[in-house]
């Protein structure tokens, strides 16, 4: 395939097969595994990263909203896709779709289930986090509830964790665990039946596997972002320089001429802003390139559509090609310099950069 975008997103599918492999490894052999997809899949692209996802046996997908569950479902996609928030504006394009929604209040639960038909459903219950989820003291009227609609059809129970990365919270984490523990023995029992359950995400399951119960859900593992080295990040992001000028001592560059030089440098523009992704804080030399192998500082302010490198001592020409991140410059080395994470660089790139991919 020709390729005539100066800046692409390549991504690697045998990466991705490599993460999930690792991950798999980590639980037992019959655990279902629920692909985070969401927001584009990270970024990377949702149908042929959903595409792939399925050929490798998860068990769903996960997205947030009915727009991404209906556009995968379009793409051919068959197996689950589970909606986080479906809302309730959307009943009949999921119906439609045949997509899971997540139920985590008494207002969804009763429009869905007063429509009388048949629709596969996931219960949210808060375990700490205090975001989406019934509390404990919700769980009899949940129940009795729930029998009134049969043909909502409970697929599974799930809770999420607020701080597995961090293991100065394992006392909180270990708090949720024995929250949802209780949950699960108080809720099937006035269910009269049990279901699949799910609370792992991605640290959970590389840092309390053995609270796997039947599912996971899988998210920014699978797109190779962790301090485990054995996890590959599946993307790198190139651009190319697009011009490359000459300037003298004194002279500014960008807005508010905010780097002036010091001496007589060279200098190289790429064509990829903050529109694009690149976060404005990385100005002012807090962020690197890389341009043939050489770490190349960004000089003045971010723009739009492009920023300013110093190439000085590095014989780069225009046409060149310039890695954003990558192996060596990494994502999650980049959010730690912005003091973010690495799911809002991912998410935060524009969809007009190319996606491409390779196995």
């Amino acid at each position: 395939m020709e390729i005539t975008h100066e800046t692409i997103l390549e991504v690697n599918t045998s990466y991705l097969k490599s993460n999930l492999d690792y991950l798999k490894s980590k639980l037992a052999a019959n655990t279902k595994v629920i692909a985070v997809v969401k927001a584009y899949a990270y970024g990377h692209g949702d149908i042929v990263l959903s595409k792939k996802l399925e050929s490798l046996g998860v068990h769903a997908l996960w997205v947030a909203d009915f727009e991404e569950g209906s556009r995968l479902r379009e793409s051919g996609i068959n197996i689950p896709i589970i909606i986080a928030n479906p809302g309730t504006k959307s009943v009949q394009k999921i119906i439609a779709n045949k997509l899971d929604i997540v139920i985590y209040n008494f207002k969804l639960l009763k429009l869905y289930g007063e429509l009388n038909t048949e629709i596969n459903i996931h219960i949210k219950f808060n375990t700490g986090m205090n975001r989406y989820g019934f509390n404990p003291d919700e769980i009899e009227l949940l129940a009795e509830t729930l029998k009134k609609y049969p043909k909502l059809k409970l697929q599974s129970i799930c809770s999420h964790l607020a701080a597995t990365d961090n293991p100065e919270k394992d006392d909180f984490t270990k708090e949720q665990f024995t929250n949802f523990e209780n949950i699960c023995t108080s809720f099937f029992t006035l269910l009269g039946h049990k279901v699949d359950r799910h609370i792992l995400n991605t640290n959970g399951v590389l840092r309390f596997a053995n609270k796997e119960y039947e599912m996971v859900r899988l998210g920014i593992g699978l797109y190779g972002v962790s301090d485990d080295k054995n996890l590959q990040q599946i993307s790198t992001l190139k651009s190319v320089i697009s011009q490359v000028r000459s300037i003298k001592k004194g002279e500014g560059v960008g807005y508010e001429s905010s780097f002036t030089a010091n001496k007589d440098m060279k200098v190289g523009i790429i064509p990829f802003g903050y529109a694009d992704g690149l976060n404005r804080k990385l100005s002012e030399k807090n962020g690197t390139v890389l341009v043939n192998n050489i770490s190349s500082p960004i000089l003045g302010k971010i723009s739009m559509d492009s920023c300013t490198i110093d190439l000085s001592n590095t014989g780069v020409k225009t046409g060149d090609e310039v890695i954003i991140f990558g192996k060596e410059n990494t994502v999650l080395s980049i959010a730690k310099k912005l003091e973010t994470i690495p799911y809002e660089i991912f998410s935060t790139l524009n969809r007009r950069i190319k996606r491409v991919y390779s196995s």
